[in-house]
């Protein structure tokens, strides 16, 4: 049996992620209250399923929220279980709240919107920490977090690591969901070429030039023989889910560049549990 928690930010995007795993077959339990857990589990009409996915948010309250870090180490001992967890920015919050002019369940008179989502964020710690893997959605559309749900989470029931190299600008932003954020603004950058400006990462005129770069051929093998060392130890400890991400200035040309050889070199390895995806190219 395959168990996914599904938590995270109220308005980062739950609802989307049950829907997604309930069109890959899941038997979906949303907003379960987590006193319920143990006793939904143990439900003859839920353990014929292969696939569960339950949804768990702020209103169990801090009480049995504090639990779910043991609880989830319980449920591992018995079943492959992912703990999934979304999140946003404060500012797209907000402005998701505004734009569907929904509540949030700890919003009152007393309490306006900007502290309910700051007390919902630390009252989901404990969930956080538990965490298999960490999405944000901040600029991921409905479709672009389907995407992800359907090849990092139901595509990975039955492997042992869904590994995902991405590519992004450093001039808008760092990704908050790496475990391995490598700045590779050093090396020779196509962009001050003005016949390679207009291309990308991932055309040949940009990659024959990058390929013949001597330290981009050398920060390639440094990061493939780091990864390479590393890995098999993080698959050792458990890990279900790896995000490595490669970051230049704008995201068009290195990072593109290096994300897909890396990719390339550990597909041999790990094969389709390899994903990539280009922020900026998006």
């Amino acid at each position: 049996m395959h168990i996914v928690i599904v938590s995270g930010m109220s308005g980062a995007g739950k609802s989307q992620a049950l829907h997604t795993l309930e069109d890959q077959g899941y038997y979906c339990i949303d907003n379960l209250p987590l006193e319920l857990l143990d006793r939904a589990l143990d439900t003859e009409r839920v353990l014929k399923r292969k696939k569960i996915a339950i949804g768990i948010d702020v209103r169990s309250g801090k009480k049995y929220l504090e639990k779910l870090p043991e609880k989830v180490t319980q449920l591992k001992q018995r079943f492959k279980t992912d703990v999934l967890y979304l999140y946003a920015g404060k500012s797209v919050l907000i402005k998701r709240y505004d734009e569907t002019r929904r509540k949030h369940p700890l919003s009152e008179k007393e309490i306006p919107l900007r502290e309910a989502i700051l007390k919902e964020y630390e009252l989901l710690e404990p969930i956080r920490e538990a965490a298999d893997l960490q999405i944000d959605t901040s600029a991921t559309d409905i479709y672009e977090l389907a995407n992800l749900i359907k090849t990092r989470v139901s595509g990975s029931d039955n492997r042992a690591l869904s590994l995902m190299f991405q590519s992004f600008g450093f001039k808008y932003g760092t990704p908050r969901d790496s475990d391995f954020l490598f700045d590779v603004r050093c090396l020779p950058n196509p962009y001050w070429i003005p016949e390679l400006r207009g291309h990308t990462g991932l055309e040949p005129v940009v990659t024959d030039w990058l390929s013949s770069q001597q330290l981009v051929k050398e920060m390639n093998a440094d990061l493939i023989n780091f990864l390479g060392n590393w890995i098999p130890h993080f698959i050792e400890n458990q890990r279900a889910y790896l995000t490595v991400s490669i970051g230049c200035t704008g995201g068009h040309h290195r990072s593109v560049y290096l994300t897909e050889s890396l990719a390339d070199h550990f597909r041999k390895t790990y094969g389709s549990s390899v994903i990539v995806i280009h922020r900026e190219l998006n």
